[in-house]
Protein backbone atom coordinates (compact mmCIF):
# COMPACT_ATOMS: atom_id res chain seq x y z
CA UNK A 1 0.00 0.00 0.00
CA UNK A 2 0.65 3.38 -0.67
CA UNK A 3 2.26 5.62 1.98
CA UNK A 4 1.76 9.05 2.05
CA UNK A 5 3.07 11.56 3.71
CA UNK A 6 3.16 15.62 4.99
CA UNK A 7 4.67 16.75 1.97
CA UNK A 8 2.28 15.28 -0.22
CA UNK A 9 -0.90 16.56 1.48
CA UNK A 10 -1.28 19.99 -0.80
CA UNK A 11 -0.59 18.28 -3.71
CA UNK A 12 -3.81 15.78 -3.31
CA UNK A 13 -5.54 18.17 -1.63
CA UNK A 14 -5.14 20.93 -4.72
CA UNK A 15 -5.89 17.62 -7.28
CA UNK A 16 -9.41 16.40 -5.34
CA UNK A 17 -10.36 20.45 -5.75
CA UNK A 18 -9.66 20.43 -9.48
CA UNK A 19 -11.17 17.19 -10.07
CA UNK A 20 -14.01 17.82 -8.52
CA UNK A 21 -14.64 21.38 -10.40
CA UNK A 22 -13.98 19.82 -13.67
CA UNK A 23 -16.34 17.63 -12.69
CA UNK A 24 -18.77 19.93 -11.42
CA UNK A 25 -18.54 22.27 -14.52
CA UNK A 26 -18.86 19.59 -16.72
CA UNK A 27 -22.20 18.18 -15.16
CA UNK A 28 -23.78 21.92 -15.16
CA UNK A 29 -22.75 22.28 -18.81
CA UNK A 30 -24.78 18.88 -19.69
CA UNK A 31 -27.55 19.98 -17.43
CA UNK A 32 -27.70 23.63 -19.67
CA UNK A 33 -27.34 21.33 -22.78
CA UNK A 34 -30.41 18.98 -21.63
CA UNK A 35 -32.39 22.16 -20.64
CA UNK A 36 -32.05 23.85 -23.30
CA UNK A 37 -33.20 21.28 -25.86
CA UNK A 38 -36.27 20.16 -23.68
CA UNK A 39 -37.29 24.22 -23.77
CA UNK A 40 -36.88 24.27 -27.39
CA UNK A 41 -38.73 21.04 -28.15
CA UNK A 42 -41.36 22.20 -25.48
CA UNK A 43 -41.74 25.61 -26.94
CA UNK A 44 -42.50 24.14 -30.50
CA UNK A 45 -45.74 22.12 -29.11
CA UNK A 46 -47.04 25.30 -27.31
CA UNK A 47 -47.03 26.87 -30.83
CA UNK A 48 -48.86 24.54 -32.11
CA UNK A 49 -51.23 23.63 -29.54
CA UNK A 50 -52.11 27.62 -29.74
CA UNK A 51 -52.48 27.93 -33.20
CA UNK A 52 -54.70 25.28 -33.96
CA UNK A 53 -52.34 22.37 -35.70
CA UNK A 54 -52.03 18.89 -34.74
CA UNK A 55 -48.87 17.80 -32.45
CA UNK A 56 -47.18 14.09 -33.52
CA UNK A 57 -46.89 11.76 -30.49
CA UNK A 58 -43.35 12.38 -30.13
CA UNK A 59 -44.30 15.82 -29.37
CA UNK A 60 -46.69 14.93 -27.07
CA UNK A 61 -44.41 12.81 -25.41
CA UNK A 62 -41.46 15.24 -24.76
CA UNK A 63 -44.03 17.78 -23.31
CA UNK A 64 -45.60 15.04 -20.74
CA UNK A 65 -42.05 13.78 -19.82
CA UNK A 66 -40.63 17.59 -19.10
CA UNK A 67 -42.19 18.12 -15.80
CA UNK A 68 -40.70 14.55 -15.04
CA UNK A 69 -37.45 16.10 -16.64
CA UNK A 70 -37.43 18.85 -13.81
CA UNK A 71 -37.68 17.05 -11.25
CA UNK A 72 -34.51 15.17 -11.85
CA UNK A 73 -32.77 17.60 -12.89
CA UNK A 74 -33.19 19.02 -9.16
CA UNK A 75 -32.76 16.29 -7.46
CA UNK A 76 -29.26 15.60 -9.67
CA UNK A 77 -28.34 19.00 -8.53
CA UNK A 78 -29.15 18.27 -5.04
CA UNK A 79 -26.83 15.23 -4.88
CA UNK A 80 -24.21 16.94 -6.89
CA UNK A 81 -23.97 19.82 -4.18
CA UNK A 82 -24.65 17.50 -1.25
CA UNK A 83 -22.27 14.68 -1.87
CA UNK A 84 -18.93 16.83 -1.22
CA UNK A 85 -20.44 18.36 1.90
CA UNK A 86 -21.35 15.27 3.24
CA UNK A 87 -18.17 13.82 2.85
CA UNK A 88 -16.67 16.76 4.49
CA UNK A 89 -18.49 17.10 7.47
CA UNK A 90 -17.89 12.68 8.03
CA UNK A 91 -21.47 12.19 8.71
CA UNK A 92 -21.27 8.73 7.98
CA UNK A 93 -23.95 7.76 10.64
CA UNK A 94 -26.69 7.10 9.06
CA UNK A 95 -26.38 2.96 8.87
CA UNK A 96 -24.75 3.18 12.30
CA UNK A 97 -25.46 0.07 14.45
CA UNK A 98 -23.16 0.18 17.75
CA UNK A 99 -21.48 -2.90 18.98
CA UNK A 100 -20.96 -3.86 22.24
CA UNK A 101 -17.24 -4.23 24.47
CA UNK A 102 -16.79 -5.85 27.34
CA UNK A 103 -14.73 -3.76 29.93
CA UNK A 104 -13.99 -7.00 32.53
CA UNK A 105 -17.49 -8.11 33.18
CA UNK A 106 -19.35 -4.59 32.25
CA UNK A 107 -21.01 -4.54 28.63
CA UNK A 108 -21.45 -1.37 27.07
CA UNK A 109 -21.36 -0.06 23.60
CA UNK A 110 -17.94 0.56 21.77
CA UNK A 111 -17.89 4.12 21.79
CA UNK A 112 -18.75 5.68 24.80
CA UNK A 113 -19.54 9.33 25.74
CA UNK A 114 -17.75 12.04 27.54
CA UNK A 115 -19.52 14.29 29.45
CA UNK A 116 -16.83 16.38 30.94
CA UNK A 117 -16.71 19.39 28.24
CA UNK A 118 -20.12 20.29 28.60
CA UNK A 119 -19.45 21.87 32.13
CA UNK A 120 -16.59 23.60 31.04
CA UNK A 121 -12.52 22.15 31.25
CA UNK A 122 -12.50 22.83 27.59
CA UNK A 123 -13.78 26.39 27.54
CA UNK A 124 -16.67 27.75 29.15
CA UNK A 125 -19.96 25.51 30.72
CA UNK A 126 -22.53 24.78 27.23
CA UNK A 127 -26.05 25.72 28.08
CA UNK A 128 -27.30 22.70 30.10
CA UNK A 129 -30.61 22.21 27.82
CA UNK A 130 -27.86 22.14 25.31
CA UNK A 131 -25.89 19.59 27.03
CA UNK A 132 -28.68 17.15 27.76
CA UNK A 133 -29.74 17.49 24.08
CA UNK A 134 -26.59 16.11 23.24
CA UNK A 135 -26.31 13.57 26.08
CA UNK A 136 -29.84 12.34 24.93
CA UNK A 137 -28.76 12.32 20.91
CA UNK A 138 -26.16 10.17 21.78
CA UNK A 139 -28.28 7.80 23.92
CA UNK A 140 -30.72 7.84 20.93
CA UNK A 141 -27.70 6.49 18.12
CA UNK A 142 -26.75 3.68 20.02
CA UNK A 143 -24.09 4.74 23.13
CA UNK A 144 -25.25 3.17 26.01
CA UNK A 145 -21.92 4.33 28.49
CA UNK A 146 -21.58 7.64 29.52
CA UNK A 147 -18.36 9.19 32.13
CA UNK A 148 -18.74 11.86 34.61
CA UNK A 149 -17.20 12.86 37.79
CA UNK A 150 -17.76 14.77 41.10
CA UNK A 151 -15.00 17.15 40.13
CA UNK A 152 -17.09 18.18 37.23
CA UNK A 153 -18.35 21.07 37.49
CA UNK A 154 -17.94 20.48 40.38
CA UNK A 155 -20.76 18.39 40.79
CA UNK A 156 -22.67 19.97 38.15
CA UNK A 157 -22.08 17.65 35.64
CA UNK A 158 -22.93 14.02 37.42
CA UNK A 159 -26.42 16.15 37.83
CA UNK A 160 -26.98 17.31 34.40
CA UNK A 161 -26.03 13.74 33.39
CA UNK A 162 -28.59 12.03 35.72
CA UNK A 163 -31.41 14.05 34.51
CA UNK A 164 -30.38 13.32 30.31
CA UNK A 165 -30.75 10.01 31.31
CA UNK A 166 -33.23 9.06 34.00
CA UNK A 167 -35.72 8.02 31.61
CA UNK A 168 -33.43 5.39 29.78
CA UNK A 169 -31.61 5.16 33.43
CA UNK A 170 -32.00 1.42 33.27
CA UNK A 171 -30.97 0.87 29.42
CA UNK A 172 -27.60 2.59 30.22
CA UNK A 173 -24.27 2.22 31.73
CA UNK A 174 -22.93 5.50 34.33
CA UNK A 175 -19.18 5.84 35.12
CA UNK A 176 -18.17 8.44 37.70
CA UNK A 177 -15.00 9.50 39.81
CA UNK A 178 -14.21 9.95 43.15
CA UNK A 179 -10.67 11.12 44.44
CA UNK A 180 -10.39 14.78 44.14
CA UNK A 181 -10.93 17.50 47.45
CA UNK A 182 -13.61 19.81 46.39
CA UNK A 183 -11.63 23.02 47.82
CA UNK A 184 -10.26 24.56 45.01
CA UNK A 185 -6.53 23.10 45.61
CA UNK A 186 -7.10 20.20 43.07
CA UNK A 187 -5.39 17.78 46.01
CA UNK A 188 -6.45 14.35 46.34
CA UNK A 189 -8.31 12.44 49.16
CA UNK A 190 -9.36 8.55 49.08
CA UNK A 191 -10.09 8.44 52.51
CA UNK A 192 -12.18 5.06 52.94
CA UNK A 193 -15.01 7.19 55.20
CA UNK A 194 -14.83 10.13 52.26
CA UNK A 195 -15.34 7.05 49.50
CA UNK A 196 -18.32 6.12 51.36
CA UNK A 197 -19.65 9.70 51.98
CA UNK A 198 -19.29 10.87 48.21
CA UNK A 199 -20.74 8.06 46.87
CA UNK A 200 -23.89 8.58 48.20
CA UNK A 201 -24.00 12.50 46.97
CA UNK A 202 -23.07 11.03 43.78
CA UNK A 203 -26.14 8.68 43.65
CA UNK A 204 -28.15 11.40 44.44
CA UNK A 205 -27.17 13.65 41.92
CA UNK A 206 -27.11 11.21 39.38
CA UNK A 207 -30.50 10.10 40.44
CA UNK A 208 -29.94 6.51 40.31
CA UNK A 209 -29.76 4.12 42.80
CA UNK A 210 -26.42 2.28 41.94
CA UNK A 211 -22.94 3.31 39.87
CA UNK A 212 -22.11 0.93 36.94
CA UNK A 213 -18.36 2.10 36.91
CA UNK A 214 -17.03 3.55 40.00
CA UNK A 215 -13.53 4.96 39.30
CA UNK A 216 -10.90 6.69 41.77
CA UNK A 217 -10.29 9.53 39.76
CA UNK A 218 -6.16 9.47 41.04
CA UNK A 219 -4.02 7.65 43.09
CA UNK A 220 -3.79 9.03 46.27
CA UNK A 221 -0.26 8.20 47.91
CA UNK A 222 -1.70 8.91 51.06
CA UNK A 223 -3.99 6.17 51.19
CA UNK A 224 -3.11 2.65 50.57
CA UNK A 225 -4.56 1.18 46.75
CA UNK A 226 -5.73 -1.66 48.97
CA UNK A 227 -7.68 0.07 51.58
CA UNK A 228 -9.24 1.87 48.37
CA UNK A 229 -10.51 -1.37 46.26
CA UNK A 230 -11.56 -2.76 50.22
CA UNK A 231 -13.85 -0.09 50.76
CA UNK A 232 -15.38 -0.43 46.64
CA UNK A 233 -15.34 -4.08 47.89
CA UNK A 234 -17.88 -3.31 50.35
CA UNK A 235 -19.68 -0.92 48.06
CA UNK A 236 -20.41 -3.24 45.73
CA UNK A 237 -21.53 -5.59 48.43
CA UNK A 238 -23.91 -3.02 49.76
CA UNK A 239 -25.25 -2.33 45.41
CA UNK A 240 -24.19 0.83 45.57
CA UNK A 241 -21.51 0.31 42.86
CA UNK A 242 -21.29 -2.51 40.58
CA UNK A 243 -18.17 -2.50 39.06
CA UNK A 244 -14.18 -0.74 39.69
CA UNK A 245 -12.10 0.94 38.11
CA UNK A 246 -8.98 3.42 38.01
CA UNK A 247 -7.84 6.44 36.13
CA UNK A 248 -4.63 6.81 34.99
CA UNK A 249 -2.53 4.00 37.35
CA UNK A 250 0.69 2.68 37.31
CA UNK A 251 0.89 -1.00 36.13
CA UNK A 252 2.06 -1.78 39.54
CA UNK A 253 -1.09 0.37 41.38
CA UNK A 254 -3.14 -1.88 38.58
CA UNK A 255 -1.83 -4.97 40.35
CA UNK A 256 -1.94 -4.61 44.02
CA UNK A 257 -6.20 -3.19 43.67
CA UNK A 258 -7.02 -6.04 41.70
CA UNK A 259 -5.61 -8.33 44.08
CA UNK A 260 -8.57 -7.05 46.28
CA UNK A 261 -11.06 -6.04 44.14
CA UNK A 262 -10.66 -7.05 40.33
CA UNK A 263 -10.83 -4.22 38.67
CA UNK A 264 -13.32 -3.66 35.31
CA UNK A 265 -11.60 -0.92 33.56
CA UNK A 266 -8.71 1.12 33.51
CA UNK A 267 -9.23 4.92 32.22
CA UNK A 268 -6.17 7.07 30.86
CA UNK A 269 -5.33 9.40 28.30
CA UNK A 270 -4.83 7.46 24.99
CA UNK A 271 -4.49 8.66 21.70
CA UNK A 272 -2.48 8.55 18.40
CA UNK A 273 -0.60 11.76 20.35
CA UNK A 274 -0.21 10.11 23.49
CA UNK A 275 0.56 6.34 23.37
CA UNK A 276 2.43 6.35 26.79
CA UNK A 277 0.59 3.34 27.66
CA UNK A 278 1.84 1.28 25.29
CA UNK A 279 5.33 1.40 26.87
CA UNK A 280 4.53 1.89 30.68
CA UNK A 281 3.23 -1.28 30.95
CA UNK A 282 -0.80 -0.55 31.79
CA UNK A 283 -2.16 -2.03 28.45
CA UNK A 284 -0.11 -5.17 28.79
CA UNK A 285 -1.32 -5.27 32.31
CA UNK A 286 -5.20 -4.90 31.60
CA UNK A 287 -4.99 -7.33 28.91
CA UNK A 288 -3.16 -9.97 31.05
CA UNK A 289 -5.58 -9.51 34.02
CA UNK A 290 -9.13 -9.58 31.46
CA UNK A 291 -9.40 -5.71 32.45
CA UNK A 292 -11.17 -3.21 29.98
CA UNK A 293 -9.35 0.26 28.82
CA UNK A 294 -11.17 3.54 28.59
CA UNK A 295 -9.04 5.68 26.55
CA UNK A 296 -9.86 9.58 27.52
CA UNK A 297 -8.88 12.44 25.55
CA UNK A 298 -9.20 10.00 22.34
CA UNK A 299 -8.73 12.65 19.53
CA UNK A 300 -5.88 14.67 21.38
CA UNK A 301 -8.07 16.72 23.50
CA UNK A 302 -9.12 18.52 20.53
CA UNK A 303 -5.87 18.83 18.20
CA UNK A 304 -6.41 15.47 16.07
CA UNK A 305 -9.49 17.06 13.94
CA UNK A 306 -6.99 19.57 12.51
CA UNK A 307 -9.37 22.53 13.16
CA UNK A 308 -7.82 24.30 16.06
CA UNK A 309 -5.67 27.03 15.11
CA UNK A 310 -1.71 27.00 15.78
CA UNK A 311 -2.58 29.99 18.16
CA UNK A 312 -5.26 28.69 19.51
CA UNK A 313 -4.21 28.64 23.22
CA UNK A 314 -4.24 32.32 23.55
CA UNK A 315 -7.78 32.43 23.71
CA UNK A 316 -8.04 29.71 26.07
CA UNK A 317 -9.26 30.80 29.31
CA UNK A 318 -7.05 29.13 32.18
CA UNK A 319 -10.07 29.43 34.47
CA UNK A 320 -12.24 26.92 31.89
CA UNK A 321 -10.18 25.53 30.03
CA UNK A 322 -7.13 22.93 31.41
CA UNK A 323 -5.00 23.80 27.91
CA UNK A 324 -4.46 27.04 29.03
CA UNK A 325 -1.55 25.87 31.10
CA UNK A 326 -0.45 22.14 28.93
CA UNK A 327 2.81 22.57 26.52
CA UNK A 328 1.31 20.62 23.87
CA UNK A 329 -1.00 23.87 22.79
CA UNK A 330 1.47 26.16 23.38
CA UNK A 331 2.08 28.05 19.29
CA UNK A 332 5.32 26.62 18.73
CA UNK A 333 4.38 23.21 19.73
CA UNK A 334 1.52 23.15 17.85
CA UNK A 335 3.11 24.12 14.39
CA UNK A 336 5.92 21.79 14.80
CA UNK A 337 2.94 19.51 15.54
CA UNK A 338 1.22 19.82 12.34
CA UNK A 339 3.05 17.25 9.91
CA UNK A 340 0.50 14.84 12.20
CA UNK A 341 -2.50 16.46 11.36
CA UNK A 342 -1.27 16.55 7.62
CA UNK A 343 -0.46 12.35 7.86
CA UNK A 344 -4.12 12.10 9.32
CA UNK A 345 -6.11 14.95 6.67
CA UNK A 346 -4.48 12.68 3.72
CA UNK A 347 -5.09 9.56 5.07
CA UNK A 348 -8.69 10.34 6.04
CA UNK A 349 -9.34 12.12 2.74
CA UNK A 350 -8.29 8.04 0.81
CA UNK A 351 -10.66 6.15 3.53
CA UNK A 352 -13.42 8.97 2.40
CA UNK A 353 -13.65 9.68 6.46
CA UNK A 354 -12.11 12.81 8.82
CA UNK A 355 -9.56 12.67 10.89
CA UNK A 356 -11.67 12.68 13.73
CA UNK A 357 -12.89 9.66 12.77
CA UNK A 358 -9.74 7.93 11.88
CA UNK A 359 -8.65 8.59 15.37
CA UNK A 360 -11.52 7.12 17.05
CA UNK A 361 -11.20 3.71 14.42
CA UNK A 362 -7.59 3.65 15.20
CA UNK A 363 -8.35 3.23 18.77
CA UNK A 364 -10.81 0.87 18.64
CA UNK A 365 -9.08 -1.67 16.28
CA UNK A 366 -5.66 -1.71 18.76
CA UNK A 367 -7.74 -4.06 21.19
CA UNK A 368 -11.39 -5.46 21.21
CA UNK A 369 -11.75 -4.44 25.25
CA UNK A 370 -10.75 -0.65 24.38
CA UNK A 371 -14.05 2.06 24.21
CA UNK A 372 -12.95 5.45 23.69
CA UNK A 373 -15.20 8.02 25.21
CA UNK A 374 -15.04 11.42 23.05
CA UNK A 375 -16.72 14.22 24.09
CA UNK A 376 -18.10 17.39 22.70
CA UNK A 377 -20.99 19.82 23.32
CA UNK A 378 -22.14 20.04 19.40
CA UNK A 379 -24.42 17.64 17.58
CA UNK A 380 -22.41 17.72 14.12
CA UNK A 381 -19.30 16.93 16.29
CA UNK A 382 -21.83 13.97 17.41
CA UNK A 383 -22.48 12.60 14.84
CA UNK A 384 -18.57 12.74 13.28
CA UNK A 385 -17.33 10.55 16.00
CA UNK A 386 -20.19 8.18 15.81
CA UNK A 387 -19.09 7.59 12.27
CA UNK A 388 -15.82 6.66 13.21
CA UNK A 389 -17.87 3.11 13.62
CA UNK A 390 -18.50 2.73 10.20
CA UNK A 391 -14.75 3.26 9.08
CA UNK A 392 -12.96 -0.09 8.78
CA UNK A 393 -8.98 0.04 9.38
CA UNK A 394 -7.34 -3.07 7.66
CA UNK A 395 -4.23 -4.50 9.05
CA UNK A 396 -2.25 -3.07 6.09
CA UNK A 397 -3.78 0.57 7.20
CA UNK A 398 -2.98 0.08 10.77
CA UNK A 399 0.71 -0.85 9.84
CA UNK A 400 0.78 2.61 7.53
CA UNK A 401 -1.04 4.60 9.91
CA UNK A 402 2.86 3.14 12.09
CA UNK A 403 5.12 3.52 10.01
CA UNK A 404 4.02 7.14 8.70
CA UNK A 405 3.85 8.09 12.51
CA UNK A 406 7.03 6.44 13.65
CA UNK A 407 8.61 9.04 10.65
CA UNK A 408 7.09 12.06 13.26
CA UNK A 409 8.66 13.45 15.99
CA UNK A 410 5.80 14.77 18.48
CA UNK A 411 6.40 17.67 20.87
CA UNK A 412 4.76 18.51 23.95
CA UNK A 413 3.96 17.17 27.17
CA UNK A 414 0.49 16.34 27.54
CA UNK A 415 -0.62 18.26 30.68
CA UNK A 416 1.16 20.42 32.64
CA UNK A 417 3.66 19.47 35.90
CA UNK A 418 0.68 19.56 38.45
CA UNK A 419 -1.19 17.53 36.91
CA UNK A 420 1.21 14.94 35.77
CA UNK A 421 2.75 14.67 39.52
CA UNK A 422 -0.49 12.70 40.48
CA UNK A 423 -0.20 10.79 37.24
CA UNK A 424 1.02 7.33 37.71
CA UNK A 425 1.69 6.96 40.68
CA UNK A 426 2.93 3.71 43.00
Amino acid sequence: MELIFPQDCDRHRRIARERFSKWRHFECKKMNFMMKQHNESAGRYSQKQNSGHSTTAEEASVHSSRRDFLKLAGTAAMVSWAIPAAAQSGELDAKSKLKTRKLGGLEVSELGFGAMSISGNYGPPTDRAQGIRVIRDACERGVTFFDTAEVYGPYTNEELVGEALAPVRDKVKIATKFGFKIDGTNGLDSRPERIRRVVDESLKRLKTDRIDLYYQHRVDLTVPIEDVAGTIKDLIKAGKVLHFGLSEPSAKTIRRAHAVQPVAAIQTEYSLIERSVEQNGVLQTCEELGIGFVPWGPVGQGFLPGKMDVNAQSKFDPKTDLRATFPRFSPMVMENNQPIIELLTTFAAKKGATPAQIALAWLMAQKPWIVPIPGTTKMDHLRENMGAVNVSLTPADLREIDTAFSRIEIYGGRMDVKQMAQIGQD
